[in-house]
């Protein structure tokens, strides 16, 4: 078998052809919306991305011999010494990736990375890299050591929009390549395997500029080092060079080069700002091929719905100080129709190139979700066989003892309401922070974490008692991921920014095949989403309803800093926050305190009723008395500290039973004090 394929490995290595000797280098990148399925380009597309900086080439005689060292080190120590593939490299590098868990060097050689640039894609296949190796092969055969030097200098992306190394020396430093320094000539070698994520000079509003300098350093002191291993600088330079600042390098400039930007108004530069960070983050593509190499991206990016979504944002959020708001809405096979992160993106404010949709890639952080994570506990409930018949009490104030990592935990509903014995479907109709405060308890925080993540969650979760009141940060994108997977009936799909991308010639290098995940039985999902349809219908939710059945939960967090309202038909699942991006208490906007049931479900309503329309439309069907009484049995034994100021009201359900369900549990509440050690909580 071996043989066989060290023989067809060899015939391919033949058979390639060397390509022209000087192609063209460089090609604009189109961003097309869902509308477009075949031949995007300049006059359809919502975005261009090209280098934005002509291409300055330089000989090789003008290229400083510091410059060379630098990037020899760090690329290729041994270039002038070896093939055109170096085996001993290859070695190396496999070693150090050992030693060091991961891939930390690579083993291809200059000769290999000027040929993968230019004539070759970044496909990471065993039949691209004989390509890779062939066509290497034959370039040193046609060219001298230098001269494939000078090109793959001339080549080779450094971040900004600069191609080769003249464009990146006036980029960042306003100089021609022949005056750099020492550091400088460090700093660009460290560019070359990663740019955008090593600018050491963001603009100060950029969320990213702290975490870039320590890699840009990190970068530039790793090139340093290997220069004093191969004899280019002595010990004392490197000491001296490694303490220097960022002084001369360039800020750059606050604006993406995304070119004609189709609508910005809308928001749409921060989805396409989204989408370049997944093509090279998720997608597989370098910044090179992402900003001059031709690509025509394929996007899932609806710009009726887009349109629909920045509308009913400012035409709620209308006053000046109002908050920000993000939204996100995905549709039934999982691709993203709108995405709202920011509608200034080329603002001066602290937060103007903040996507707020999608935490953590958007250059920021999550925000709590309140009670529209209850959505989560709720299905691992039923999930465990536990009916939404079991009733809790749901008094005021509730101390469990020893619930928090061995601190008593107290729970408190929104406004201090003792709302009486409730059963699941109007505890969550009521967003009863004691009711699920118990529910958590009997399910456990860890697997409601579990099923969180499976259902779309991507962030960091805590697996404690108040994660079911949404007290981890997650972001926008996560929760319509999360809720899409009720809509979707127990199947998750994960969410899709792009659909196909090809090269300039139309050859497809990515398609996106969606895979849907059973997470939860049907039956399960179908009875948690007729019980988010009683929210909206008489719930907290009453003003997000539109023409057609829906369902969703509001969420508040503590103080009001955080307002959220997910929601989803059949077809389509939108999530939509409010909140000041530092965090800001909304006490006072539009003369009320921002609930979930208040400005996030206006907002929700306004988008859905438009961008609903045309969609089918499906009826929620109430769950089966299985369903209702479950099969679970009893496990809400302990006796909780009803820790309110005053008895709890009398109120009970209003959802009908089957005359034949029973109260799976009912939790007393007791006079004796609490701990006092413990542990507050109370949102909505």
């Amino acid at each position: 078998m071996a043989v066989f394929v060290v023989t067809g490995a060899a015939f391919l290595f033949t058979q390639v052809p060397l390509p022209d000797k000087d192609p063209a280098l460089l090609q604009t990148s189109f961003f097309c919306a869902s509308d477009i399925a075949t031949g995007c380009s300049e006059s359809n597309s919502i975005a261009q991305l090209s280098g934005g900086v002509d291409r300055i080439n330089v000989k090789y005689e003008d290229l400083p011999p510091t410059l060379i060292q630098a990037v020899l080190a760090a690329e290729d120590r041994t270039f002038y010494d070896h093939g055109a593939v170096d085996p001993a490299g290859i070695v190396r590098a496999l070693w150090t990736n050992f030693r060091a868990g991961g891939v930390s060097q690579g083993g291809s050689t200059i000769t290999q990375q000027y040929v993968k640039n230019v004539y070759l894609s970044q496909e990471r296949t065993v039949t691209r890299k004989i390509k890779e190796a062939a066509l290497a092969v034959k370039v040193e055969r046609e060219l001298t050591k230098q001269e494939i030097l000078t090109r793959y200098l001339n080549t080779i992306y450094f971040g900004r929009g600069a191609y080769g190394v003249e464009a990146a020396s006036l980029a960042y430093f306003r100089k021609n390549v022949q005056d750099l320094t020492l550091a400088e000539c460090a700093y660009l070698a460290g560019l070359i395997r990663a740019p955008e994520t090593a600018d050491a000079q963001l603009p100060p509003n950029d969320p990213k500029a702290s975490s870039n300098r320590a890699t840009a350093l990190q970068r530039r002191n790793s090139v340093l080092r290997s220069m004093v291993a191969t004899g280019a600088i002595s010990q004392e330079q490197f000491d001296a060079t490694s303490q220097l600042g960022w002084d001369d390098v360039v800020v750059r400039s606050s604006r993406n080069n995304f070119g004609r930007v189709t609508h910005p108004e809308w928001g749409t530069e921060y989805f396409v700002d989204y989408v370049r960070h997944w093509l090279v983050s998720k997608g597989g593509f370098t910044d090179a091929q992402v900003y001059g190499g031709g690509l025509r991206v394929y996007t899932t990016l609806d710009l009726g719905d887009q349109q629909a979504a920045a509308e009913a944002v400012t035409g709620t959020l209308n006053l000046p100080n109002d908050p920000a708001s993000a939204v996100v809405s995905i549709d039934d096979g999982g691709e993203v129709r709108a995405m709202i992160g920011g509608l200034d993106f080329n603002g001066t404010g602290a937060y103007s190139k903040l996507n707020l949709a999608v935490g953590t890639e958007g250059g920021g952080a999550g925000r709590q979700a309140g009670s529209s994570f209850k959505m989560f506990t709720l299905s691992e409930a039923l999930n465990q066989g536990i009916g939404l018949s079991r009733t809790y009490n749901a008094p005021a104030r509730l101390t469990i003892p020893k619930a928090d990592a061995g601190k008593d935990w107290s729970v408190g509903n929104y406004a201090d309401a003792g709302l009486g014995s409730l059963d699941l479907v109007s505890a969550t109709m009521r967003s009863s922070n004691t009711a699920f405060a118990q529910l958590m308890v009997d399910v456990g925080p860890d697997n409601v974490a579990a099923l969180a993540r499976q259902m779309g969650i991507t962030s960091d979760l805590k697996a404690v008692p108040s994660l079911t009141l949404g007290t981890s940060e997650v972001s926008v994108l996560d929760m319509a991921s999360g809720y899409s997977t009720i809509a979707d009936d127990g199947e998750h799909i994960a969410p899709a920014v792009v659909t196909k991308v090809t090269d300039a010639k139309g050859t497809v290098l990515y398609e996106n095949k969606p895979v849907r995940k059973r997470v939860l039985d049907p039956n399960v999902a179908k009875a948690v989403g007729w019980t988010l349809n009683q929210v909206v219908e008489g719930g907290t939710a009453t003003g997000a309803k539109i023409s057609q059945p829906a369902g969703g939960k509001t969420g508040t967090t503590e103080n009001y800093r955080d307002a959220w309202f997910v929601g989803f038909t059949c077809k389509l699942t939108t999530a939509v926050w409010v909140g000041y991006p530092d965090g800001s208490f909304m006490k006072s906007v539009h003369g009320i305190s921002v609930t979930g049931g208040s400005l996030p479900s206006t907002i929700w309503q306004k988008y859905m009723s438009r961008a609903t329309q045309g969609l089918a439309s499906c009826a929620f069907q109430r769950p089966s008395d299985q369903i209702f009484r479950g099969t679970a049995a009893d496990s809400s034994s302990s006796t909780w500290v009803d820790s309110s100021s005053s008895s709890s009201s009398s109120s009970s359900s209003s959802i009908p039973r089957p005359s034949s369900s029973t109260s799976s549990s009912s939790t007393s509440s007791s006079s004796s004090t609490s701990s006092s050690s413990t542990t507050t909580t109370r949102v909505r």
